[in-house]
């Protein structure tokens, strides 16, 4: 069988983090690359690895890129601390390695997101692969600020079984994240697209309607209604700070 290592990179994951590397305790080795934790996290990780590298923030790509790089097996299964690997995910995982000679360089695993506790099926939240397992030397990471991805050249087959991602537990908890990407978000397309009075106004309110009615949240009941109203925040949060960036002092003619 391949070897393979998981990696997870972290903060202040102590509420996470033993569930997360729990399922991913059948792996050869277990990569967690911390940025400097003030909580338990790094303390509960040494229950299950002793490869744990405490390494400055510098962006989630910068990060993983990191991690990637201290580990020692041809295959890599990238998770984050609120994912679990499901013991079917496992179990697939596990049989396409015992192959001698795997023709891929990469998988995508499908992804089962809730919300407070509710499995949203539509918006594009089901099944939304994600490229998590993937040979160590085959695989780059896109340079995005947010929603990093990794890369891997030829065909990428679907697995079918399900990596558990708890994304949201607290309606305050989601709008801090939702507050930290729109900022990563802002400036990375704030040359790309000028917002104006029509913009500001519109796009929240399309986002919305979009996500609801024609992406189908609307039969997700009140998880649905919930995640359609986050994402329209989500979309004016972005784009009022795209707006503030193009208006600062800073970026006004000289």
């Amino acid at each position: 069988m391949n070897n393979i290592s998981a990696v997870l990179i972290c903060r202040n994951e102590e509420k996470n983090i033993e569930e997360c590397l729990r399922s991913v305790s059948w792996c050869n080795e277990i990569i967690v690359v911390d940025s400097f934790s003030t909580d338990e996290t790094v303390k509960i990780a040494r229950a299950f690895t002793d490869k744990i590298y405490e390494n400055e923030w510098k962006g989630f790509a910068e990060q993983k890129r990191f991690a990637i790089s201290k580990v020692n097996c041809e295959w890599v299964f990238s998770i984050d601390a609120d994912e679990r690997c499901t013991a079917e995910l496992a179990k697939e995982i596990a049989d396409i390695l015992r192959e001698a000679n795997v023709s891929y360089n990469g998988f995508k695993i499908p992804r089962k997101s809730f919300f407070l506790n509710r499995w949203i099926k539509h918006g594009g939240w089901y099944p939304n692969y994600q490229l998590r397992l993937f040979r160590k030397n085959s695989a780059t990471l896109s340079d995005r600020l947010v929603h990093e991805s990794f890369l891997v050249d030829g065909n990428i087959p679907k697995l079918k079984s399900d990596l558990l991602h708890y994304t949201v537990t607290s309606v305050s908890a989601y709008i801090s994240k939702i507050n930290t990407y729109s900022d990563l978000s802002a400036r990375e397309k704030f040359k790309k697209r000028k917002m104006g009075y029509v913009s500001l106004l519109l796009i929240p309110a399309v986002a919305f309607i979009r996500q609801y009615i024609f992406k189908g949240n609307i039969l997700d009941g009140i998880g649905g209604l919930m995640v359609s109203r986050f994402h329209m925040i989500t979309k004016t949060f972005n784009s009022m700070k795209i707006w503030e960036i193009q208006n600062s002092t800073d970026n006004q003619p000289k």
